[in-house]
């Protein structure tokens, strides 16, 4: 097989134009992460304490601080603005288009960057993250979808992978920045985190004025000829070349199937074989959160503070380099191992991870309690194990979740499934930024878990694994069409590795069209296009033609 992810010889013009743009198009994940990493640092600031406390004063140093409830909210307001944002990614998607939606989308986060920089206070701050949440939340879904619709299938998972990779390069940048300004004894200590948002998304705009719309987006718009030279682009071939009309034809023939079962509202995400996929892609993005991930991205650097880490911000920076280079091997992965087999390898290291880093927390924190964990030993095993875990959750949970997800729905529907999918991922990630504070802490009211959260999360890494084997679907190497047929044929997950192929939209086009071509299903229009294709054989062999031919 080599090691190298290889273009097939079959495939004609240069993939090369929609590798770069899915790469471009991927910086919006660097919004994503770096707005998710700067708030883990912030919080734990002298500055940034005594600025915004109200009064509380901390139990672990004495010193001012906001309260466990206050930070509880200043966390997760972000993640409750990005459920709301992706849930109006549909409609942004659908009526801007793929392109301007998310140039719409930056605009408000900025917003919220504004009002986040301009604080001096709680309420403005928590304003600032809600409405920097609600662009990030839009962003999340268009980004995979626009990769997704432009990228070749063969490297189509590479290619959104790279969404993930960006934002452990977000977050990577937050944790070097936030380092450089934690001692600073002004409101520079948090304001040059938040304010270097600003050069993020003014790359991001500035690219996507440059960029072309989806040609699928086109297509659904009626726009032929725009999503020809949309195509043409992307693949550096003429309009009139074969390929790309061939190409065209198929996405247009599948997208005039679709219309011909009638229109599609968000009361038929739910219904046949789209609510299976609908179920599958917010049940995987609900679990990405349930790993724990973000527990480490959030609250990483107070858990190891009250740890007894000496230096929790270069912990973070640890983890952080960690989650960045270990993203790299699951972009080739994807490709080479696909989606199911990588999921399952990731599942199983992080169950077993999480698991030792609960039992191990917990033995040494019942051994020193009610001082921080004071074993140096300890200490490294817990720091070695949580990095071991962001090994396998970075390169296998972290970019395939928004690889399967953007492949799984039927274009008429996918802007609006792909916007529930990732306001599920939303919904936990508040769901846990809200709740953590309450589960680790000690004192009344507070559950005082500490390390034994970790047994939370390893048990979701267990359910993990059993949910890849019976729902994930093997698309690796299909286009965003022959998906469809996959669901359509196939009804076990554990299938799908031996499906191969065999509808083309553009044949049962014409038997769509026809009279009952509504009651039938897509295997009936498939066997009626390869009963034509018969008679037209035996036709041809009788023709004066073939047999002057044969003679």
């Amino acid at each position: 097989m080599g090691l190298m992810i290889k273009k097939p010889p079959h495939v004609a013009g240069s993939a090369a134009p929609a590798i770069i743009i899915g790469l471009f198009v991927a910086f919006g994940g660097i919004l994503f992460g770096y707005d998710t990493g700067t708030i883990g640092g912030i919080i734990a600031m002298k500055y940034w304490r005594n600025q915004f406390s109200t009064g509380y004063i901390s139990t672990t140093d004495g010193q001012p601080d906001v309260s466990p409830s206050q930070q509880s909210e200043i966390v997760s307001i972000l993640s409750a603005g990005t459920f709301f944002g992706a849930l109006g990614a549909s409609p942004f998607g659908d009526l801007l288009g793929r392109r301007i939606g998310m140039i719409a989308s930056t605009g408000v986060f900025t917003l919220g960057v504004i009002l986040q920089t301009a604080s001096t206070a709680i309420p403005m701050f928590v304003a600032g993250r809600f409405f920097a949440g609600l662009g990030v939340g839009l962003i999340s879904a268009l980004v995979p979808l626009y990769q997704s619709e432009t990228a070749p299938k063969w490297i189509r998972g590479a290619i959104v992978g790279c969404y993930q990779l960006a934002i452990t390069i977000g977050l990577f940048l937050a944790a070097i920045v936030n380092n450089a300004t934690q001692n600073r004894n002004d409101t520079g200590s948090y304001r040059i985190p938040i304010a270097v948002q600003f050069a993020w998304a003014l790359i991001l705009v500035i690219g996507m004025i440059i960029l072309p719309e989806t040609p699928r987006y086109l297509i659904k718009r009626g726009r032929h000829d725009k999503a020809a030279k949309a195509l043409s682009r992307l693949r550096r071939l003429d309009v009139t070349h074969p390929a790309i009309v061939e190409e065209l034809a198929e996405v247009e023939a599948n997208h005039n199937y679709e219309l011909s079962l009638g229109k599609a509202g968000y009361i038929d995400c739910f219904k046949g074989t789209v609510g299976k996929r609908l179920l599958t892609g917010c049940l995987l993005q609900g679990l990405q959160q349930l790993t724990g991930i973000n527990f480490i991205f959030y609250y990483g650097t107070q858990y190891f503070k009250n740890s007894g880490f000496s230096n929790p911000f270069i912990i973070s920076v640890i983890t952080d380099v960690v989650n960045v280079s270990s993203t790299f091997p699951g972009l080739y992965l994807v490709e080479k191992w696909g989606r199911r087999r990588l999921l399952l390898f990731g599942a199983i290291g992080m169950c077993v991870c999480q698991y030792i880093v609960a039992i191990t927390g917990t033995v040494e924190e019942a051994k020193w309690a009610p001082k921080v964990v004071g074993n140096k030993s300890a200490n490294n095993a817990l720091i070695a194990f949580v990095c071991i875990y962001i090994f396998f959750f970075a390169c296998s949970w972290g970019p395939v979740a928004w690889v399967v997800t953007g492949e799984l729905f039927p274009l008429k529907v996918r802007a609006k499934c792909l916007s529930m999918t990732t306001a599920s991922n939303w919904l936990l990630n508040w769901a846990i930024a809200y709740s953590t504070p309450y589960l680790v802490n000690t004192g009344k009211g507070y559950a005082g878990l500490k390390s034994r959260v970790f047994f939370i999360w390893a048990t979701c890494c267990l359910v993990c694994i059993f949910f890849v084997w019976g729902l994930i679907y093997e698309t690796k190497g299909l286009s965003l069409e022959q998906v469809d047929e996959l669901y359509a044929k196939v009804s076990k997950a554990w299938r799908s590795n031996d499906f191969v192929p065999t509808v083309s939209f553009a044949e049962v086009e014409a038997i769509a069209r026809g009279a009952d071509g509504r009651k039938q299903s897509l295997a009936d229009l498939e066997a009626g296009a390869i009963r034509k294709k018969s008679v037209a054989h035996v036709d041809g062999e009788h023709s004066p033609d073939f047999a002057h031919e044969k003679l």
